[in-house]
């Protein structure tokens, strides 16, 4: 079914005046998204002529913008990147695993993406290299595969990565792959804590060699007093990794990567309504057995959220 209400409505509405308010700060990336958004399969981008080859129907299309965060422009680079990705699954188990940083560091990350999103790939991965090549563990060279994710279901920045791992791996001598036990693939608490450690000990460096410019409501952590117990408040908690039960198989691998490597902040399915310059769309509540729940938000909340 068509969405009645689509993120393209709400920009074309409210985007102009977003932009023009007072303190509206955005990337020159932020911006193209919006006026690419707002243009697609509109006028705006001309339009081409699709004919049937059989009985000569024809019918006028307008073009896509073929912007990656477009939520109208992500089925056919889905399918593209599914077709590319069908040679490398193996016939093994493959596991679903979660890696989320605590919201105490977040908002570091958020001033600082390129070195914390960077920080955050090598960190989640060396964890699950290091114990996999453990012979008390698999004893093996495993390959992983991961998504970046920076918001939530209601659109708050929420830094997580989700990864996918065959469950099993080369040996050390490259003779033999090994498998995982059935079920199970790497003891969990162990990772957690190893990504924990390798997590502040690389923001620590980062912040030695000046790679973190605090400014605005975090300028206060420029001070080496202030970092330091930040830090070692994140170190006394539980950080969230899990991983989830196997895949049915390979075929489901690929559906759930798809729906994961090219995914925007929010599909047009999720809309619901636009009314009095509020939006009102759908969000699965995790904490509550994935219960569905509507939220309201100002037209202004919801774009800034998006963007």
């Amino acid at each position: 079914m068509h969405p009645t209400l689509e993120v393209a409505d709400i920009f074309r509405q409210h985007g102009e005046a977003f932009r023009l308010a007072p303190g509206a700060a955005l990337l020159p990336e932020q911006r193209r998204a919006m006026r690419a958004i707002e243009a697609c399969r509109s006028g705006a981008l001309g339009g081409h002529v699709e004919e049937c080859d059989s009985g000569g129907h024809q019918v006028m299309a307008y073009n896509s913008c073929r912007n990656r965060q477009c939520p109208k422009c992500q089925a056919l680079a889905t399918a593209q990147w599914l077709a590319e990705r069908q040679a490398d699954l193996l016939p093994v188990d493959y596991f679903h695993v979660v890696l989320t940083v605590p919201a105490e560091i977040a908002p570091i990350a958020l001033q600082h993406k390129r070195v914390c999103y960077d920080m955050l790939f090598r960190t989640a991965a060396d964890p699950r290299l290091r114990i996999a090549a453990d012979p008390n563990h698999l004893g093996a060279e495993i390959a992983v595969r991961a998504v970046l994710h920076t918001w939530g279901q209601h659109l708050m920045h929420h830094p997580h990565l989700h990864g996918v791992v065959a469950g099993g791996g080369r040996s050390p001598d490259g003779t033999r792959f090994v498998t995982c036990r059935p079920g199970f693939l790497l003891p969990v608490r162990v990772r957690s804590r190893l990504f924990r450690r390798l997590c502040l000990e690389a923001l620590e460096r980062a912040f030695v060699h000046g790679e973190l410019v605090f400014h605005a409501s975090l300028v206060q952590l420029r001070d080496p007093c202030r970092f330091a117990p930040l830090l070692e408040k994140a170190r006394q908690m539980e950080w969230v990794v899990y991983a989830k039960a196997p895949f049915g198989g390979p075929s489901q691998v690929l559906n759930y990567l798809g729906r994961y490597a090219h995914r925007v902040a929010i599909s047009n399915h999720r809309r619901l309504q636009l009314e009095d310059s509020k939006v009102t769309f759908q969000w699965k509540d995790y904490r509550h057995g994935n219960r569905q729940s509507t939220m309201t938000l100002e037209a202004s909340e919801f774009i800034r959220r998006f963007l």
